[in-house]
């Protein structure tokens, strides 16, 4: 009926580690790190383990706000590893079933308190907005909004603003991409009752290396657009239709209409 959606679990690699290693390092484990997946889809960034270089650890915090991002604001039920929310990790064990030790708890006093805040916010965005947890699935089709127009309950973009089609899937800008969602499509009712209405939401993810110019869909989505959630820069200033927005390399930008009903 829905999906559990989750980054990590108990096993692997915590969501710092898997910005910050290559390879699992089990070597505590006492088993000449044998133990443990080797296929772990993570990356370093630059460096292997602790770094003090300013460019490895900003990419880092950046790769984790986008996974965050990605989670918190996707459909169905986000699952996040106890400490990921803030920075915690296991110094790239992977297999921490034999660690009942500093490696595998909590250090409440290395906790990542700008992660912390980053994390408050998507939970909060969540929790006021019900476009980002239906209950039933998106089906494409077009919604009466009684003004001179209709849009689908979910719109997939390419960076041109313009719809995707069937072959841009497989095109080369394969890693931009944008999704409109439309808080006057959403198909569940309130405890009384009453239609579940919420703002419309524009999400930009740019996932190449380079940035890339989106330009923002024209006035029969919305006026205006907010930046609610901004993984590589600031939030709060506000956007207008058709406005091309350059979207940092590696960065996912969330915008909000005000004014739609």
């Amino acid at each position: 009926m829905a999906s559990i959606n989750f980054v990590t679990a108990h096993d692997g690699f915590t969501l710092a580690d898997l910005v910050s290693y290559n390879d699992k390092h089990n070597d505590a484990n006492g088993e000449e790190n044998h133990d443990g997946e080797s296929d772990n889809r993570s990356w370093n960034h630059g460096a292997e383990g602790p770094t003090s270089d300013p460019a490895v650890l900003a990419l880092r915090a950046r790769t984790q706000r986008n996974f965050l991002t990605t989670l918190l604001l996707s459909q169905g039920v986000p699952m996040i590893a106890h400490g990921d929310e803030l920075g915690r990790t296991q110094n790239g064990n992977n297999n921490a079933y034999a660690q009942d030790s500093a490696l595998s708890w909590i250090n409440w006093d290395q906790a990542d308190a700008e992660l912390i805040d980053f994390v408050s916010r998507l939970a909060r965005i969540r929790q006021a907005h019900p476009v980002f947890r239906r209950r039933r699935f998106f089906d494409g089709r077009p919604v009466e909004r009684g003004d001179d127009g209709a849009l689908p309950d979910i719109v997939w973009l390419r960076p041109d603003a313009a719809a995707m089609a069937p072959a841009d899937w497989d095109s080369g800008f394969g890693h931009s991409i944008g999704v409109f969602l439309n808080g006057g499509g959403i198909p569940d009712c309130d405890a009384r009752g009453q239609p579940v209405v919420d703002d419309c939401f524009l999400m930009l993810f740019n996932g190449g290396d380079d940035a890339v110019e989106f330009t923002l869909p024209d006035q029969g989505y919305a006026m205006h657009w907010i930046v609610e959630i901004h993984t590589d820069g600031v939030v709060g200033h506000q956007l207008s239709a058709g406005a091309v927005v350059l979207v940092t390399g590696r960065s996912v930008l969330v915008l909000r209409a005000p004014d739609r009903d």
